[in-house]
């Protein structure tokens, strides 16, 4: 519909005098014309001046739309496992169907329908397979707020249990949706004799030879005074069991099992409960889960001439962080030992001025380990200066002098708080073996010496990187002293232990310098996510490169392969294999550059989606909260068809009427001026025949 305003009418009947005007001026003495012709004319001269003058006004015409906006109706079906596996007494799953079915085709004469199904997912239209693993109904609350936020939506009806295990809770969602609520209650609110393993908690990475617990929590209905044996394997093998006796009609217990983590790799553990009879279900009587035992554990070999109160010092701050293992090895012990069985050499005064352990210093010096000198009165400094390329000490009569630590500004290799450094210099002097110390360009210091008062930029405790290879270097002995003042001080936490052991800690990593990569985003996927691998290859130049293919190969429990290959992104690889069943995985990536082939390995697991089956009781008052909070009202399935009825009778769902207001220029209306120059052609054409200018 075009409106027009009262001052666009005014200008057009101003427009339509100046148009009179302006005709009756230009054909009032024309007595050549024929009077029909003179007055069509007339008319036309009228019509395209009149348009002229009121298009110079510019007027705003009015358009109004009215767009009907039928209410919707949305339709949810829960199609989770636990909504399929238990049921009422009577009920009947076909019946059940074709009346939802029944009630969508009722509803959609008059309104728009809308039906979904979610368990863990939400899609569109019916499924009555009951293959959810999960039951997200936030998930599905959340899919009507974005997409009909702008809608009419009159109801939702949904078909549920009540039993929501992944996602936010759904009684949240409720004032958000501003519709009424029609549930109609699934399942049995009644609960039914069965025992169960409703969690186990446990850490999915462990250390080898650890001892671990993991906490099993055990629940019992309608079994008062029964009992059952709970077992625990490992790969198939039983490794523990116990009784477990129920108390009471509603029975929960966590039961906590140690477990020895005697082997590497991801080991299998299944939790079993013995079942009693007449139980509504099995399937939530065993759960498995695993476990990656890594040896993660650093070695670190602590060698000396002779004992020392700094050894003990050492090796204490060592051992307290158990991802590392500290060996002593002393005098005629150094010689036997192997160097290469450790990931970090702690060389204490070594070379030591009465030669002891130069066979041991032979089997290192063609090993590459990082190694941690520690220099003192019976370093031979000599020796020293000759087995390393990075530090040389030039002194004359072997003595010693007293140092202090002064923190050096910059150092950011790993994090000391402003309150330890303050700590270590206040501590005692370390003692220093006497000489003029020169490093090389690209040393990192901690530490450098404080000599009485005088600050010097020679360090004390500093880091080398020879050929990639890390070396720390402490230039004095004494960390007895420093253990004695924060024992005086009575420091709730040792700053020296901490430093101690993010040093050997730095010293330790390794850095990875493979040149092809592939490895999992996680280590562990439920089952119903996607496995996503990620991988790299370097050229000789150390940069990603990724013109050549890469192949993946995934090798499941029971030794089937599936094959795949990776898709390219800038520089990288990228591979999304879908979700897998529940197992242990292994997979083998291959490629080849330059002529060279090149292969990474790797694992992964994927944890049994279970929650479905922990809860077999329906939820039915949640869902009457709903209903009643929303306006709403809770049906049986028996009585569903009834929700159509009721949403009819109910006034408030109704159709809207939508105005589209809109305003435009005349003068944009390009018809017009078309119309105009037909019009101005044919009364220049007319004149111009009967013989006028």
């Amino acid at each position: 519909m075009v409106f027009f305003s009262g001052t666009a009418i005014l200008s057009f009947l101003g427009c339509l005098a100046l148009g009179v005007l302006y005709a009756w001026l230009l054909y009032r003495g024309n007595k050549n014309l024929d009077r029909k012709l003179h007055y069509g004319l007339t008319a036309l001269r009228i019509i395209v001046v009149t348009t002229i003058a009121w298009l110079i006004f510019a007027p705003l015409i009015k358009t109004l739309n009215y767009t009907l906006d039928k209410p919707v109706i949305i339709i949810g079906q829960d199609n989770s496992l636990s909504a399929g596996q238990i049921k009422a007494a009577g009920f009947d799953q076909k019946l059940y169907e074709q009346n939802l079915e029944k009630l969508r085709d009722k509803l959609a004469g008059k309104y728009e329908v809308k039906t979904l199904h979610f368990g863990e997912q939400v899609a569109d239209g019916f499924d009555f397979k009951n293959q959810g693993k999960l039951t997200d109904a936030s998930a599905f609350f959340q899919k009507i707020r974005d997409e009909y936020i702008n809608r009419n939506v009159g109801a939702v009806v949904l078909a549920t249990d009540g039993i929501f295990n992944h996602g936010g809770n759904p009684l949240y969602s409720v004032n958000q949706i501003n519709a009424p609520i029609y549930t109609i209650a699934l399942g049995d609110s009644i609960p039914k004799r069965d025992v169960l393993i409703s969690n186990v908690n446990y850490n999915n990475i462990v250390y080898l030879d650890d001892d671990f617990t993991v906490e099993v929590q055990v629940q019992a209905f309608q079994s008062d005074g029964e009992s059952t044996l709970l077992m625990v394997s490992q790969n198939g093998t039983k490794i523990a069991q116990q009784s477990v006796l129920f108390k009471g009609t509603s029975f929960v217990k966590t039961v906590p099992i140690k477990i020895h983590a005697g082997k590497i790799g991801v080991q299998k553990y299944t939790i079993q409960l013995g079942t009693l009879p007449n139980e509504i279900t099995a399937r939530n009587n065993t759960q498995t889960f695993y476990v990656e035992v890594i040896d993660g554990r650093q070695k670190v070999l602590v060698a000396a001439a002779a004992p020392h109160p700094d050894l003990g010092v050492l090796k204490e701050a060592i051992s307290l962080n158990k991802h590392y293992e500290a060996k002593l090895a002393l005098a005629d012990d150094i010689n036997a030992t192997d160097p290469s069985k450790f990931d970090l050499i702690v060389l204490y005064q070594l070379p030591d001025v009465q030669h002891i352990s130069s066979g041991f210093l032979k089997k290192l010096s063609g090993l590459k380990k990082p190694i941690w000198y520690i220099l003192g009165a019976q370093s031979n400094v000599n020796a020293f200066n000759q087995i390393q390329n990075q530090v040389n000490l030039s002194s004359a009569d072997g003595s010693v002098q007293e140092v202090y630590a002064d923190f050096a500004n910059g150092f950011t290799s790993f994090n000391l708080i402003d309150e330890y450094k303050k700590q270590f210099s206040s501590f005692d002097p370390l003692l220093s073996p006497f000489g003029r110390l020169t490093v090389n360009t690209g040393i990192i210091p901690v530490f450098n010496q404080r000599i009485g008062k005088v600050r010097t930029q020679q360090p004390l405790l500093f880091f080398a990187n020879e050929n990639g290879l890390k070396n720390g270097y402490l230039m004095g002995e004494g960390l007895w002293r420093w253990k004695l003042a924060e024992a005086e001080n009575e420091a709730p936490q040792s700053v020296l232990n901490d430093l101690i052991s993010k040093t050997v800690q730095y010293l330790s990593v390794k850095d990875d310098k493979r040149r092809f990569k592939v490895y999992t985003a996680k280590a562990a996927y439920d089952e119903n996510e996607s496995i996503q691998f990620n991988a790299t290859l370097y050229n000789e130049s150390y940069q990603a490169v990724n013109e050549p293919e890469v192949n993946l190969q995934v090798k499941n429990e029971a030794g089937k392969l599936f094959s795949y290959t990776f898709s390219k992104t800038e520089t990288t690889y990228q591979l999304d294999a879908g979700a897998m069943p529940a197992g242990n995985y292994s997979y083998v990536a291959n490629t080849e550059l330059g002529g060279k082939k090149y292969m990474a390995s790797g694992s992964f697991y994927v944890n049994a989606l279970i929650a479905e089956y922990q809860q077999t009781t329906a939820n039915h008052q949640l869902l009457n909260t709903m209903s009643k909070q929303s306006n709403g009202k809770l049906f049986m399935p028996e009585n569903l068809l009834a929700i159509a009825d009721e949403i009819l009778e109910n006034e408030n769902i109704k159709t809207i009427s939508y105005e589209d207001r809109k305003y435009d220029e005349l003068i944009n209306m390009k018809w017009l001026f078309a119309l105009m120059m037909i019009l101005l052609g044919t009364e220049w054409f007319l004149r111009k025949r009967n013989g006028e200018l």
